[in-house]
Order: C-alpha cells, then sequence, then structure tokens
C-alpha cells in the first residue's frame, strides 16, 4: 500500500458540534441559530426526533427543510438521516434530540435490555451489538461533508461523598458534565465532536463548554447567549478563510423590542417591511429575523432619506 503525504491547510472543515441542556436552555434556538449563520442563510436540513416539534420554530426559520424519524431509535437509522441530508446538498443538518439514540425508545439501553432478556448473565454480552452499532454511527457522522449540530437533552445528577466522616450528596461529577448536569448519550460522544456545550436554563443559549479546542475559542463567546454571528464566524474558519478579530456585534433588537419601538415612534411598517425584504430575501416576517438582523433593519429605517 503506497501512502501520499501532501502539504495540509484548513479548508472545507465539517464541524460536529453538540448542544445539551434541560427545559429552557434554548438548546434548539441556539442549535437553529448556529445553522442559519453556518448555511450563511441557504436552507438546512433538520431532523426531528420529537413527533415535529420543531415546525413551531418555522415562521422564525423559513430556511429549515424538516424530516421525521420515529421510534425505534436505533443508531443506524440516525446515520442514514443525517447522510440523506448531506446527500441531498444541505451545508449544515441540526438532529434535535440525538439523546433518543442512547435513551429513547428503541434506542441503545433498549436494544441493550431486549438482547439480555432480563437475564443479568447476559449483561455484558448484550452490550456488544448496540455499542457497535452506536461507533459505526459516529463513524460515518465523521465522514459526513456537512456542518452537524446534535441537541441532547441534559438532566441533573448528584451523588454521595464523604468527607470527614460525614455523608453529603453533592453534584456529580463527570467529564462530559458541568455543575452535575450531564448530557444524556453514550458517555463518550461528546468528546468524539469537534466541539460540544452545556446550555443552563437560568441563562438560556449562554454556552458551557464542556469540549472547545483552542482554535475555535475565539469564534465562542462565553458571556452571552449563541447567535447567528457565531454560526458565521465558524463556518468562516472552517472554510479555510481567517476570521476578522475584533468584538462581536451587540446583541441586537428582539422582536418585542422592535414592536415597543414601532408603536412608540409609529414607524411605516410598510417601509420597515420593505427595508427587511430588500436586506434579507426571502424572509416572510419581522419573527424570522435575528435580533442582529432586525437591529440593521432598525439603522436603516432611521437613516435619512435621500431625494
Amino acid at each position: 500500500m503506497i501512502f501520499d503525504f501532501r502539504e495540509v491547510r484548513r479548508e472545507n472543515v465539517p464541524l460536529l458540534l453538540g448542544l445539551a441542556g434541560g427545559t429552557g436552555s434554548g438548546k434548539t434556538m441556539s442549535a437553529l441559530l448556529l445553522a442559519r449563520g453556518l448555511s450563511g442563510g441557504k436552507p438546512f436540513g433538520f431532523v426531528d426526533t420529537e413527533n415535529g416539534r420543531a415546525k413551531m420554530y418555522a415562521d422564525e426559520f423559513p430556511e429549515m427543510r424538516h424530516a421525521d424519524i420515529t421510534a425505534p431509535f436505533r443508531p443506524e437509522k440516525y446515520a442514514e438521516a443525517i447522510e440523506a441530508a448531506d446527500a441531498q446538498g444541505f451545508p449544515v443538518v441540526v438532529v434535535d434530540s440525538a439523546s433518543h439514540e442512547w435513551y429513547g425508545d428503541g434506542g441503545c439501553l433498549d436494544w441493550h435490555d431486549e438482547i439480555m432478556g432480563g437475564d443479568q448473565k447476559k449483561n455484558l454480552q448484550a452490550w456488544i451489538e448496540p455499542k457497535k452499532q452506536h461507533k459505526r454511527m459516529v463513524t460515518r457522522l465523521l465522514q459526513v461533508n456537512a456542518h452537524v449540530i446534535l441537541c441532547f437533552r441534559a438532566e441533573p445528577k448528584v451523588e454521595a461523598v464523604k468527607r470527614d466522616g460525614r455523608t453529603e450528596i453533592v453534584a456529580k461529577q463527570s467529564l462530559t458534565g458541568l455543575d452535575g448536569w450531564i448530557p444524556i448519550a453514550e458517555k463518550n460522544l461528546p468528546y468524539e465532536l469537534t466541539a460540544s456545550f452545556l446550555c443552563m436554563a437560568d441563562r438560556p443559549g449562554v454556552p458551557k463548554p464542556i469540549k472547545l479546542p483552542e482554535q475555535l475559542k475565539p469564534m465562542v463567546p462565553l458571556d452571552r447567549p449563541f447567535d447567528e454571528e457565531v454560526g458565521i464566524r465558524l463556518a468562516t474558519w472552517a472554510a479555510g478563510s481567517e476570521v476578522a478579530p475584533g468584538p462581536f456585534a451587540a446583541a441586537g433588537l428582539s422582536y418585542d423590542a422592535l414592536k415597543a419601538w414601532i408603536n412608540q415612534q409609529e414607524a411605516d411598517t410598510t417601509r420597515l417591511a420593505e427595508i427587511a425584504k430588500d436586506l434579507f430575501p426571502g424572509r416572510s416576517s419581522f419573527k424570522s429575523l435575528t435580533d442582529r438582523e432586525r437591529a440593521q433593519v432598525k439603522q436603516r429605517y432611521e437613516e435619512p432619506v435621500s431625494v
């Protein structure tokens, strides 16, 4: 066998990103914003395991292309869905929730129990096939050209520890968890990814890194929620271009804040809609814009009109 070693440079690097969190942590919205930035506003794929739940974001993200997968949530089914989206040319694929592959109906835990059949003597043997298929799924994900964002549920875990002769209940320590919150997934999966993060309900969308390589740290601020700009910067880096240094743009203008400003200023909504359409073709409403994009529309509206 002949091995051909060539000069290397960073270009067309597919990113595998993981976002974990409990209810209200903002992981799905964060994934959608990242997908919009990574895709450059082009349509992206969304693999939905939760009975069409992602469709509630249809107005805000009209570029999302949605597909359902249902139980049994075998690893192969996940791999096939992601590969199908990649084959259709989507630059980004979001999966929500990837946790079902491990603990969902027919996922790896159920699969193990089915094989074991209640016989504890078969416990170790029953893991062979589920873990083999899980590893095969990860290998297939690593061959995908699209950027992939996996959303995981997370849950709080505690453990009993001995301190000074007393038993205390503390947040469980884990290599893939933070502050006792642990992603529901195969324990090594968050470290198989390019980068993975935990989001918390007290600060929705603000990332706490589980794994964050040095190369990506300048692209992911840890003091503000994920937004489209983070995705743009990650896509720029992955494509091989230099990412412009300097601070991130201001957070922007929320939909409710824009409505309040329109009412207060008695602004011309028809003109605002025309500006939005001109700046961001294909968006159906102010609600479909990001906070930063709404701020741009407002800024353009406030500029003097040339005669």
